[in-house]
C-alpha cells in the first residue's frame, strides 16, 4: 500500500506540473494569434476590431493567475476553449478526430513490433553466436540509424511518386466518406502501409536488441543453468524460465513506446501528410493555435504519465524488489 501511495501521489504531482506547464508554455510564444489569424484573411485592422476578435477567440489580458484559474476550471467542466485556426470548431472535436488515426496507425504498428522484435531477441539469443545473432541485429541497426523523414521521403518517392504502388500523402481517399465502411476502411489501410512501414523499421531494431541482451544475461543465471541441467525441455527452459525474467526491463521499454503512440511520429505525419496528432500539433504551433496546442499537449502528457503509472503498479507486482524499494523510499 505505501508502494501504491507513494506512485499515486507521484502522479499528481506530474500531472499539476503538466497542467501548469501547459498553460504557461504557450503564452511564452511571442506574437498574436488574433493578428495572425486576421492577417492570413484580411490583413492589417483597427484595434477596436482586434478587440472584439480578442474577446470572439477567449483571448484575456488579464493577470496571469486569473487566467490560470479560469483555465483549471475550464479543464475541470470539459470546457477546452475554440480553435483559432478552425474556428468555432471546439478542440475536443479536432482532437477526437485526429487521436483515432495516431492510434491505430503507431499502435498498430507497435505492437507488431514488440512481438515480432521480442520473438525474435529470444530466438537469436538461444541460437547466439549463430548466422541469424550475427545478422539480424546488424541488419536492422541501419533501419534505426537512417533518419524517419529521410526512409519516409525516399520511400514517397520510389513507391508512390515513381511507381504508383502507393498513394503519396494522406490518411485516405477523397473520393470515400469517412464512417463504418469497407470503403473507407480499406482506404485507410492502403494509406497507412507506407508510413506504417517506415516507423516498424525504425522501431524493430531496439525491440530485438533489448530482448536479446537481456536474454544473455538471464541465461547466464543459475537457476537456469540448474533447468538445464535437470533436463527441462527446450521450450519450457527459453519461455518460462529465461523469457519470462528477461521481458521485466522490456516493461519500461514498453512504457515509453505506449506513451509515444499519443504524441504522434511528428516528422512521419508532415511528410505523408496523414491527419494525426502530431501532424495536427505543428500546424498549430505554426498558426499560434493556443487552445488546441494545449489540448493536444495535455492529451499527451495525461496519457504518459498514466501509461507510466501502470507499468510501474506492473512492475511491481511482477517484480517484489521494486516494490520494495519503492514502499522505503
Amino acid at each position: 500500500m505505501r508502494y501504491f501511495l507513494n506512485r499515486i501521489g507521484f502522479l499528481i504531482l506530474s500531472l499539476w506540473a503538466a497542467v501548469t506547464l501547459n498553460f504557461i508554455l504557450p503564452r511564452l510564444m511571442p506574437g498574436n494569434p488574433a493578428q495572425a489569424m486576421i492577417a492570413k484573411q484580411a490583413g492589417n485592422i483597427n484595434p477596436t476590431a482586434l478587440k472584439a476578435i480578442e474577446q470572439q477567440l477567449g483571448l484575456s489580458h488579464g493577470p496571469l493567475y486569473q487566467q490560470y484559474f479560469q483555465y483549471l476550471g475550464n479543464l475541470l467542466t470539459g470546457h477546452w476553449g475554440d480553435s483559432f485556426q478552425y474556428f468555432p470548431t471546439p478542440v475536443v472535436s479536432i482532437i477526437g478526430s485526429s487521436l483515432p488515426w495516431t492510434i491505430i496507425l503507431l499502435g498498430a504498428v507497435t505492437i507488431i513490433a514488440v512481438v515480432v522484435g521480442t520473438l525474435v531477441g529470444i530466438l537469436i539469443a538461444w541460437r547466439r553466436g549463430g548466422v541469424a545473432d550475427n545478422v539480424i541485429p546488424v541488419a536492422t541497426m541501419f533501419g534505426q540509424a537512417i533518419p524517419s523523414f529521410w526512409l519516409g521521403l525516399i520511400c514517397i518517392y520510389f513507391f508512390a511518386f515513381i511507381h504508383h504502388w502507393f498513394p503519396l500523402a494522406h490518411g485516405s481517399s477523397d473520393s470515400v466518406n469517412q464512417g463504418y465502411n469497407w470503403p473507407f476502411i480499406s482506404s485507410a489501410i492502403y494509406h497507412s502501409l507506407l508510413p506504417a512501414f517506415v516507423v516498424f523499421v525504425g522501431s524493430i531494431s531496439g525491440w530485438i536488441i533489448g530482448m536479446r541482451n537481456n536474454m544473455m544475461t538471464t541465461l547466464g543465471e543459475d537457476y537456469v543453468v540448474f533447468a538445464e541441467a535437470k533436463g527441462v525441455s527446450t521450450r519450457r527452459l527459453i519461455f518460462s524460465y529465461a523469457a519470462r525474467n528477461a521481458l521485466l526491463p522490456q516493461l519500461t521499454s514498453l512504457a515509453i513506446a505506449l506513451s509515444q503512440i499519443i504524441s504522434g511520429q511528428i516528422l512521419i505525419e508532415q511528410v505523408f501528410s496523414y491527419p494525426g496528432i502530431g501532424y495536427g500539433l505543428t500546424n498549430a504551433v505554426s498558426s499560434e493555435d493556443y487552445p488546441l496546442i494545449q489540448g493536444m499537449f495535455l492529451i499527451i502528457a495525461v496519457t504518459a504519465l498514466v501509461i507510466n503509472f501502470i507499468v510501474d503498479m506492473l512492475y511491481g507486482r511482477l517484480d517484489p524488489r521494486v516494490r520494495r524499494r519503492g514502499a522505503t523510499s
